[in-house]
């Protein structure tokens, strides 16, 4: 089993709730994949069309070694030609409706380039 599909498996909460949000191109028609592979990188969510990568970001996420682990991450997911924006758990729990007008705002500006 790869890497994705065990991920695609078991998402976190976060991730399930954004999932039901963008999936079935619930954002404004535009298709959504997600754990999907990107250079040696499995992201959370990617809209190949605009070359967009969301990522869901937990606590965990803001210790030092990880804050620089994401910067590689982020450095390699854009050099494959991806823009890559990042929500956090709170944020999703929070404002659900303001994450996806973000998101949608970001694959707007992604189309037009």
């Amino acid at each position: 089993m790869s890497r994705a599909t065990l991920l695609r498996r078991t998402p976190t909460g976060a991730e399930a709730t954004l999932w039901r949000g963008l999936r079935g191109s619930r954002l404004n028609g535009w298709k959504f994949r997600r754990q999907h592979p990107v250079d040696r990188y499995v992201v959370d969510f990617a809209c190949l069309k605009a070359k967009l990568v969301v990522e869901v970001d937990g606590a965990t996420h803001g210790s030092p070694a990880a804050l620089r682990h994401d910067a590689e991450r982020t450095r390699v997911i854009e050099a494959a030609g991806f823009q890559v924006i990042r929500v956090n758990n709170i944020d999703l729990r929070d404002n659900l409706d303001g994450v996806r007008e973000t998101i949608l705002a970001a694959v707007l500006r992604r189309d037009h380039l």
